[in-house]
């Protein structure tokens, strides 16, 4: 089968730039001309059609002089380029590109561990390095560090971070907990941010800021260039630690859960990235809903009192755990008692008392900085796998998470779909993840979920809630929504793209970002 190509690109001139580049880099690390293994890169979880977005060539370099020969060529024959590390992350897209056509240039190669100092605890890494790669060599060399991990493990530490994302340990912002970037920009220059600039440093890693401008975020969720090595602060290991889990039995408890955790977490009394669970999610890793509705629509509220019964869970179910001694864990943990247990109905467990659940024993690893992939096990509650995450961000108070849970509920119910979330509480904000979890071989269903998470945007932005990331087939709805100004923000990515990229062959229409010859056709901004 032919490959899909850009309009503006022939046959014959990608055939040459393909060949050009595999003479580049070795002609085994391609994949091209219809080859079967092209369908590996699309997402087929997503609400999509199954061949939707599959990439017209695969490349994968092990190295800048790679990276660098490949922009060359692409820059001649303006192909497209769609950079990934680990391509795991399936709730936004995985490793497809925005559009077929696309050339993914896969980092997988480049997954070297460069240093790890344990006395400044920090490490040097390359795009391809997965969760479980440098927890297993922390661990074989008894190095006394911590990572913060994604909940599926095998996620990559570059990417996640590149793209926002949140874990469960103290370090759990990892965007804040980066310092020191390698970058390649699209004509092939490359830089060092921060610290890195300045030639024979030893303090790359250790200080985020250099002299002059701060252009690390400029790199994060964006195609202005691809990142090659990134330095990510890891916790020291501490003396004790100790999760803990409270159930609490009333939906509308959601409000005083909320504002009760707030204080403790701007204080520092809960330190870690704590997260506030639905009821089905927690059930989820271990049942499915069949098991307990087959019917059709959401499950029942029959059904899922049976389900708190069977395993002890709460219509919410709050998750955090405690660092340091003994003795300062025990008596902070009395003030969530005092708080967050005082509220009616609510149930503190330790670890000892859910040593068998694997809902919580799969959280009290993450805590701990252990990767694992029992949270994939989501993709068991309904039939064909199919599944989105809808991830708005709000400040942390109690009308807010009521408000965003009630109309994501109230939709996702009237289109056919169980509710399925959770709250991670930050600093001072929380993204609310709802997983809208769907049959993928039932094309109505797809086609529902889909148009649902259509109207979840439009909603969540006119009540003020802006999604933090999204699928790719959602990028350029969500960019829209943040408008402020005539979208002056995106306008600015738009000259941003155009000065770093001008021959746009770097992941165009990522984040809604589209380059000057494929604005007119593409972008909403013009």
């Amino acid at each position: 089968m032919a490959a899909v190509l850009p309009d503006w690109l022939s046959p014959q001139q990608f055939s040459t730039a393909i060949d050009e580049m595999a003479n580049a880099i070795g002609k085994q690390w391609v994949i091209h001309d219809g080859d079967p293994k092209l369908r590996s890169y699309r997402d087929s979880f997503s609400t999509l059609p199954g061949d939707a977005n599959v990439p017209s060539a695969v490349i994968a370099p092990d190295g800048i002089e790679d990276i660098q020969a490949i922009l060359k060529i692409a820059n001649e024959y303006r192909v497209p380029l769609w950079p990934i590390s680990t391509g795991r992350n399936f709730a936004y897209g995985g490793p497809a590109p925005r559009m077929p056509g696309y050339v993914v240039l896969d980092l997988k190669r480049m997954n070297r561990i460069l240093e790890v100092n344990e006395e400044y605890a920090y490490a040097l890494v390359e795009p391809g390095v997965s969760y479980f790669q440098l927890y297993e060599y922390l661990q074989k060399n008894n190095i006394k560090l911590w990572i913060d991990p994604a909940a599926p493990g095998w996620g990559g530490i570059v990417g996640n971070t590149l793209e926002h994302g949140v874990g469960y340990t103290p370090y759990g912002d990892h965007f804040m907990m980066h310092c020191g970037m390698e970058v390649v920009l699209p004509d092939g220059t490359l830089f060092r941010t921060g610290q890195g600039s300045l030639p024979e440093t030893e303090s790359w890693q250790v200080f985020q800021y250099g002299f002059g401008p701060i252009l690390d975020g400029v790199f994060s969720q964006s195609n202005f260039g691809i990142v090659t090595k990134m330095g990510m602060w890891l916790m020291p290991e501490p003396p004790g630690y100790m999760p803990f889990l409270i159930t609490y039995e009333n939906e509308d408890d959601l409000a005083i859960i909320t504002e009760t955790v707030r204080p403790l977490k701007v204080n520092m009394v809960i330190p870690n990235g704590a997260f506030t669970v639905d009821l089905l999610w927690d059930a989820a890793v271990k049942v499915s809903k069949r098991q307990y509705y087959s019917g059709k629509g959401p499950i029942p509220d029959s059904a899922r009192k049976k389900i708190m019964s069977d395993y002890k869970l709460g219509q919410w179910n709050f998750y955090a755990a405690l660092y340091g001694p003994p003795p300062m864990m025990e008596n902070t943990l009395q003030v969530i008692r005092d708080t967050l247990g005082a509220i009616p109905g609510a149930r503190l467990w330790t670890a000892e008392e859910r040593k068998h659940d694997a809902a919580f024993q799969y959280r009290a690893k993450l805590m701990r900085g252990e990767p694992n992939m029992t949270e994939f096990g989501l993709m068991n509650w309904v039939g064909g796998g199919g599944h989105i995450n809808f991830s708005p961000i709000s400040p942390t108070t109690g009308e807010d998470a009521m408000r965003q849970y009630e109309m994501i509920k109230k939709r996702s119910h009237e289109y056919g779909f169980d509710y399925i979330g959770e709250f991670a509480v930050g600093w001072r904000d929380m993204h609310h993840v709802y997983m809208l979890m769907f049959d993928r071989t039932d094309e109505e269903e797809r086609q529902r979920a889909h148009e649902l998470f259509g109207l979840l945007i439009d909603e969540a932005a006119a009540a003020g809630y802006g999604e933090y990331r999204t699928h790719l087939a959602f990028m350029d709805q969500v960019a829209k929504t943040y408008s402020w100004n005539d979208h002056a923000l995106w306008k600015l990515n738009e000259r941003l793209k155009d000065a770093f990229d001008p021959n746009g062959i770097l992941a165009p229409g990522k984040q809604g970002i589209w380059p000057a010859h494929m604005r007119e056709k593409h972008s909403w901004t013009s």
